[in-house]
């Protein structure tokens, strides 16, 4: 490859081409290389082998159905106690006639993710689901983190993680959601979300929500107090977990949003750290078959630039998203189908929508 301007790089773009697994180590030499345009391209060529010229988002629509949570997360500016002036709580049929609006205006997934709610009964989160596919029946409906799944059934089913997610899954639940995964590092996680499940707790859910044969997307926070290395070990343990199920759909990384949380004195993650993140990713995580760039953490304009970095997805529509917007997020609350278009043809892409499991549909705009 003729982009290379660091000589270290050679070797691993020698393998990459080979269709060779990046070791660890080797995942330190490129987060250590300042080649970010030699990063770029490996891997593009990468998604070039992958996905050719298409690249795809999906029309969904996000629903937070409360942000009452008995945790206290260091990087959350989302999550309140009962009294407090942000905190909120939506009813059923709320959440149902959003659900429905959704399908109507044409979106395939709704979203949903809530904080770890203290007093809410296992009824009501049946109930909402059997609600949710009975004004929608055709819609997917991917929801909760692996932390509130392990709440859910620990202090509110009061099963185990099989027979919760079971429950769930037969009043409706399709898909999970990759939230909650932060940095896997026991010390950096004591820092910033101390009382969270561990790393392994986290893959332990998805591990079986996955040998139930359903699907769910990866995540990681990045641009906080991690290093590097524990960037490289939390997509080793991604990796790992998806050479044992092949159950990860997708992988997509959020850059922190400081600005309201007890870390607002950490610098917000330049452009460039975005790209070289997301290009890692796609270098490392040869067992994913996409990447997405999360255009609330990081804007449409980088995202799109993402897509000459690895990246084939550019998320949702979204229609509200709370959690980054309370963290001081200044990205637009949703996009539309022609933005998210435009963006892709102007990037020299096709631009195709999606589903929930990243599969090529019809466009579904309905008014």
């Amino acid at each position: 490859m003729n982009r290379l301007s660091d000589s270290a790089l050679l070797p691993l773009w020698k393998k990459i081409e080979a269709r060779e697994r990046l070791s660890p180590e080797e995942g330190m030499i490129l987060y250590s290389s300042h080649d970010l345009e030699g990063i770029g391209a490996m891997a593009d060529a990468v998604r070039r082998r992958k996905h050719g010229k298409i690249a795809t988002y999906i029309f969904n629509r996000y629903i937070n159905y409360a942000n009452l949570c008995i945790l206290n997360c260091q990087f959350c500016a989302f999550s309140a106690k009962k009294r407090d002036p942000h905190a909120f709580e939506m009813a059923i049929p709320e959440i149902v006639t959003a659900t429905k609006e959704a399908w109507e205006e044409g979106a395939t997934e709704v979203h949903m993710v809530g904080g770890l709610h203290p007093t809410l009964s296992a009824s009501w989160y049946l109930e909402l689901l059997h609600a949710m596919k009975q004004a929608a029946p055709e819609i997917k409906v991917k929801a909760f983190t692996a932390i509130e799944i392990r709440h859910l059934a620990k202090r509110i089913f009061k099963k185990s993680i099989s027979e919760t997610l079971q429950l769930l899954r037969e009043a409706g639940l399709d898909a999970l959601t990759g939230g909650g995964a932060e940095i896997f590092d026991p010390v950096i996680r004591d820092q910033i979300c101390r009382g969270k499940e561990t790393a392994e707790e986290w893959l332990e859910v998805h591990r079986t929500w996955h040998q139930m044969g359903m699907r769910s997307t990866a995540t990681m926070l990045y641009g906080h107090i991690e290093t590097p290395a524990h960037r490289v070990d939390h997509l080793r343990q991604l990796r790992e977990l998806q050479d044992e199920t092949r159950g990860f759909t997708g992988f997509i990384p959020y850059a922190f949003v400081p600005e309201t949380t007890e870390l607002a004195h950490i610098v917000p993650v330049a452009p460039e750290e975005n790209l070289r993140n997301l290009a890692i990713a796609r270098l490392f995580l040869d067992n994913f078959d996409h990447i997405t760039a999360y255009w609330i953490s990081m804007g449409l304009d980088t995202a799109a630039r993402a897509l000459d970095y690895g990246v084939d997805d550019l998320h949702g529509t979204i229609k509200e998203e709370k959690i980054f917007h309370m963290a001081g997020a200044k990205t637009p609350q949703e996009q539309s189908v022609m933005a998210f278009e435009e963006a892709i043809r102007k990037a020299g892409r096709k631009p195709r929508q999606r589903n929930t499991f990243y599969q090529p549909i019809e466009k579904t705009i309905k008014r």
